[in-house]
């Protein structure tokens, strides 16, 4: 058995959904558990969606429509008019319209969990009833009859002896009729509500479903051939990297390459399960490889991490900035689900880069107030670079003002903002 994964641009319009399927005829007959996001951006707008009810500007209904039309197109291109799968969507959206006829009492993660997972619900039944029509027999799977977590909405832990059984109970049987096909992102608590495993984690979920059934291996469908040494939207004359270990992929992934999400690696690793990122766009390349077999030696790798916010925390009567201040920073952070990305300390003062989850931020800063001095430079990158050589960090400080530098090892991190073109006056 092999579990595969298609993100939301692989499955964006009615020609995607059509390309998968034809890469899945490279498959038929074999035992798959194939997870797949929301479509496109669906993730994006009903997440606007969620903002709009919760901050009862009026406008959820009409965000709400727009997303059913977008899903309508695609319907009408693929289906005939008469086919189940339009009751079916119809009736999945009219759970979202449930909650928008109920002013919001619950909290903004448990809402949020229980309107954007509806997007993984939609592909999957739209993905899975298609594939079916082309003669690919697919089961689909509520990844919440498996995956069991804790009620950390946005942010759900995965209970992971619950999970073990539920998948070796439930998957067996339905992968002898063909693909399995699930959702990504999500899973359910004991008590039956819906929980995220946090953004873009889909990949997590098929290392979820890899690790507990233990498979073959497991691969990651993307618009790029593998791996590569920078984004190709930021950077020219980027390569593919054939090979990397999984020590080298947790790096990475951790300091904000955008290819794998973070906590994929561990739960593979933990079997020694090989993980291919490879191309839906010329899904005969070879791709990458993640395993643990390797040793090799890397070229320079940068990840650029956009939207950042630096925190510049000093105590107020300059006292040091010691174990028990550091504490009560790191308690406040863990609070607010806010993930460090760089650090450095001074005597009287900590910074720490952070990403731009304005919600999340704003709350941070309203509880350390309370005991701490506190400013915020925003509009910045976090610029990480693995295995660097000097005129690789050269080139990247050009017209960039250099506002936190650190090095590490192999590792170089800067903060850094756009410097102003400066023009001459006459």
């Amino acid at each position: 058995m092999r579990v595969f994964k298609f993100g939301g641009a692989s499955v964006k319009d009615a020609e995607a959904v059509r390309n998968v399927a034809n890469i899945l005829q490279n498959y038929k007959g074999e035992r798959l558990v194939i997870v797949v996001s929301a479509m496109g951006k669906t993730t994006n707008a009903l997440e606007r969606v969620v903002d709009a009810y919760y901050q009862k500007t009026g406008e959820a209904q009409a965000y709400l429509d727009e997303l059913k039309q977008a899903h309508s197109v695609i319907l009408g291109a693929l289906f005939e008019a008469n086919d189940p799968i339009f009751d079916t969507v119809n009736d999945t959206l009219v759970e979202i319209e449930w909650v928008l006829e109920e002013e919001p009492e619950e909290s903004y993660d448990y809402i949020y969990d229980q309107i954007v997972s509806i997007g993984e619900f939609l592909s999957t039944h739209i993905v899975s009833a298609y594939l079916c029509k082309v003669e690919l027999p697919t089961t689909w799977l509520d990844a919440r009859n498996v995956i069991l977590t804790d009620n950390t909405y946005r942010a759900a832990k995965v209970e992971w002896e619950a999970t073990v059984k539920n998948a070796n109970r439930v998957v067996p049987p339905l992968s002898e009729k063909g693909f399995v096909m699930t959702q990504g992102f999500i899973g359910g608590t004991s008590e039956n509500f819906t929980t995220t495993l946090g953004r873009e984690g889909s990949d997590f979920t098929a290392a979820i479903f890899s690790y507990c059934l233990d498979v073959e291996s497991m691969s990651v469908w993307k618009d790029v051939p593998g791996i590569l040494t920078a984004n190709p939207r930021i950077f020219k004359n980027v390569t593919k990297i054939d090979h990397l270990s999984y020590r080298e992929a947790i790096e990475m992934t951790y300091y904000g390459a955008k290819v794998i999400h973070p906590k994929t690696i561990k739960p593979l690793q933990n079997k020694n399960i090989p993980m291919y990122v490879k191309s839906f766009v010329e899904p005969e390349g070879e791709g990458t490889r993640i395993s643990g077999d390797i040793d090799a030696f890397y070229p320079p790798i940068i990840v650029v991490e956009k939207e950042q916010v630096l925190l510049h925390i000093s105590t107020r009567n300059f006292s040091f900035v010691a174990e028990e201040n550091l504490s009560v920073i790191f308690a406040v952070l863990a609070k607010h689900k806010l993930k460090v990305n760089m650090m450095q300390s001074t005597a009287i003062s900590f910074s720490v880069c952070l990403t731009n989850e304005v919600r999340h931020i704003e709350g941070l800063m309203e509880d350390l107030r309370e005991d701490f001095n506190i400013t915020k430079q925003d509009n910045l990158e976090l610029v990480t670079v693995r295995h660097y050589k000097p005129e690789v960090i050269a080139q990247l400080k050009i017209n960039k003002l250099i506002i936190l530098e650190a090095h590490i090892r192999d590792m170089v991190q800067m903060v850094v903002k756009d410097l102003p073109k400066l023009e001459r006056i006459g």
